[in-house]
């Protein structure tokens, strides 16, 4: 260690530690390393190295959510309907 390095404490879920530790190890490295690639990326960028969202929903569940869409589509007749028609899909 360098003379000009100090020590870092922070708090962390349990699980979390040991899967980013899990990460970091296939990887090849720890989590000090991994850590200080996050904050050399911070200051050099001057931000967050990457994009922070609210409720941005995931590739998963935006496809699901454009499935719902198609069925739902699909269900809605393109013509107007007799009432016979509409009796007929009931049956």
């Amino acid at each position: 260690m360098s003379a000009d390095t100090v020590n870092l404490s922070i708090r962390m879920d349990k699980e979390l530690k040991e899967q980013a530790e899990s990460l970091f190890s296939e990887l090849g490295m720890n989590m000090t390393t991994a850590i200080t690639i996050f904050v050399r990326q911070s200051v050099r960028q001057g931000k967050i190295p990457f994009e922070i969202t609210l409720n941005k929903p995931n590739l998963e569940t935006l496809a699901a959510l454009r499935e719902i869409e198609d069925i739902r589509d699909a269900a809605i007749p393109k013509r107007s309907m007799s009432v016979a028609e509409f009796d007929e899909m009931g049956e």
